[in-house]
């Protein structure tokens, strides 16, 4: 009887009566089978497992990536906090100190006076003190014409100490009797500011 024979043969409700060839050849096959069955499982648990690092490097590695953009951004930042502190400190060397205001005042109707305006009002407010500085407001009123008028505006911008112009309002006066030029009335706010003393940053605070 041949291999194939006994094969055809066989109780499948018996194989303790199989011919032990084909017992030995069944145990083979279920051997690899499982032996093969336990390497795919393996690999493809270990392919995960790979999977799960590469996507973890990733994730560091984009982590990284962001550190070192926020690191440049830093030093950048402290770049530009060193520059914003030397403007402030220039800033703080063009407010006047108290004995200056006066000097200052000068100086800004004096720059009315060379532009050719006729002052009908100068009359400094009082002081707003704020955290480190006081607003020194001045009301304003002058007559002249356009030209004039900016001629004066350009003048105290270009004062060696801050002066800044608010509220202004330009309206027909008259006309100049001698060139026959219309004459406009301006009125504004001018604002300087003056440095406060160590004593007076206390008072001003509370």
């Amino acid at each position: 009887m041949s291999f194939v024979d006994d094969l055809k043969n066989l109780d499948p409700n018996n194989p303790g009566l199989w011919p032990k060839a084909i017992q030995i050849l069944l145990y083979l096959i279920l051997f690899f089978a499982l032996l093969f069955a336990g390497w795919k499982f393996d690999i493809t648990k270990k392919r995960d497992e790979l999977a799960n690092l590469e996507k973890k490097e990733v994730e560091r590695i984009d982590i990284l990536k962001i550190r070192q953009r926020k690191a440049a951004n830093l030093n950048a930042l402290k770049e530009q906090m060193k520059e914003m502190e030397i403007s402030f400190g220039d800033m703080v060397r063009q407010l006047p100190n108290q004995t200056e205001v006066a000097g200052l005042l000068v100086d800004i109707s004096q720059t009315g006076l060379g532009a050719g305006l006729e002052f009908k009002l100068f009359e400094p407010k009082g002081e707003i003190p704020k955290e480190f500085y006081a607003v020194l407001p001045i009301s304003i009123s002058v007559v002249g014409d356009y030209h004039q008028f900016g001629e004066f505006i350009s003048g105290l911008a270009q004062l060696p100490r801050i002066v800044t112009t608010h509220e202004i309002s330009i309206k027909s006066k008259k006309v100049d009797a001698a060139t026959g030029i219309p004459l406009l009335e301006m009125k504004t706010v001018a604002k300087t500011y003056r440095a406060l003393e160590e004593n007076e940053e206390g008072e001003s605070e509370e």
